[in-house]
């Protein structure tokens, strides 16, 4: 039966992959994963679905999941995210465990939300244990180090902490819609959004300036001085003091250069709760790099563990890697007797060398000219079945 015009299409936000793009997504994923391991992260892979249930509890939010129905009408969703099923296995099955853990993955993740990708390949970490802000330094510093690998050029991290925004709403009492319209005008560094929510509401002097100076708070570590009349807010006092750390911690890494600090970052993931940051590159207007604390979402499981990880978006890098060649055949193998050219195929492959195989007899000038169309450099010609 001939396919409709939908039947020739994907969904959208779904790609395919050719050969050359596929190979080299591995490679991209294969040396992200050989520096997380050098780093002593140790690989884990949890399903493609899940429960609802666990990457969004709250049924009554609105989500970005692709969800559907088993046969005992429970709702399954693909997974968006790894963090969350990650939190969900180490309940379920490393209760006992030593601390800290540090897991890494690599696998496909689902949204379905506007933007260009909806399924789209992600590698990253997730250090369990720990609320030290060594820890946070560790995997900012394991996020540039597997960039430096990949040989991405011109990447910028920024860093920031969501006890900056968090404290001052506490602190003003925002109201729950106040707090979430401000918070998306500052992460969006809408200036027209956010200069309406805080033109109507009722807020001190001191607070309008802190929240329109937000978005604009970027640079290196004196940015945190501007903050110093609010330090007698205490969340606002410690996610400083674990800034500066974090900071120095980093430049012990050697990688301090790579990071900039931005006051103004906001993360969508509701389970964020200290340091958090995000990385760019040039032309590129979402992050490829997005990471940070999620000290409460263990809880939610009945494990008391602060972590802290970050996950990378591998198809934005592949946009921006330099071109690709196949790993292709060594050798084209051809000839007038199938079992002939089988045997010395098999022979050839034991042997480690790549081989394609003519399929059905081919003239020396046709094989020529398959093999230059290949990219393959030597051709054997079998005459007979020896």
């Amino acid at each position: 039966m001939e396919r409709s015009s939908l039947g020739l299409k994907i969904p959208e936000g779904m790609i395919d992959l050719l050969p050359a793009e596929l190979a080299q997504l591995e490679e991209l994923e294969g040396k992200a994963i050989s520096v997380c391991k050098n780093w002593s992260y140790q690989k884990v892979a949890t399903p493609g679905l899940e429960y609802r249930a666990c990457v969004e509890p709250d049924a009554d939010k609105d989500d970005h999941l692709y969800k559907f129905f088993d046969k005992n009408g429970h709702i399954l969703a693909l997974r968006p995210e790894f963090t969350t099923p990650i939190a969900r296995m180490v309940a379920t099955r490393q209760k006992g465990g030593q601390f800290p853990l540090r897991f890494c993955y690599s696998g496909d993740v689902y949204r379905n939300d506007s933007a260009r990708y909806r399924e789209f390949r992600q590698v990253g970490v997730e250090l369990i244990g720990s609320d030290n802000d060594i820890a946070d330094a560790e995997v900012i510093a394991l996020a540039i180090e597997i960039m430096k690998m990949l040989a991405i050029k011109n990447f910028q991290l920024n860093l920031g902490h969501n006890g900056i925004f968090s404290g001052l709403a506490e602190e003003m009492k925002f109201e729950t819609k106040v707090r979430e319209e401000l918070e998306d005008g500052i992460a969006r560094k809408d200036m027209v959004k956010l200069e309406k929510i805080i033109s109507s509401n009722d807020l001190p002097e001191s607070a309008k300036e802190l929240l329109l100076s937000l978005p604009y708070l970027t640079g290196k570590e004196e940015v945190l001085d501007k903050l110093q009349s609010w330090t007698h807010i205490k969340p606002i006092r410690k996610a400083v003091e674990s800034l500066r750390t974090i900071y120095l911690y980093l430049k012990e890494f050697g990688v301090q250069d790579y990071v900039s600090l931005d006051l103004g970052i906001l993360r969508g993931f509701s389970y964020y709760t200290g340091a958090i940051f995000e990385g760019y590159l040039p032309g590129i207007g979402v992050p490829l790099i997005e990471g940070g604390r999620y000290d409460g979402l263990y809880a939610d499981f009945g494990m008391n563990h602060g972590a802290t990880g970050f996950a990378i978006n591998l198809g934005f890098m592949l946009e921006k890697a330099a071109d690709f060649e196949l790993d292709m055949a060594d050798v084209l193998v051809y000839g007038q007797s199938p079992g002939a050219v089988i045997k010395r195929c098999r022979e050839l492959r034991k042997s480690g060398k790549k081989v394609e195989m003519a399929l059905g007899f081919l003239a020396e000038t046709d094989a020529r000219n398959l093999a230059s169309s290949r990219g393959i450099a030597l051709l054997e010609k079998i005459e007979s079945n020896k």
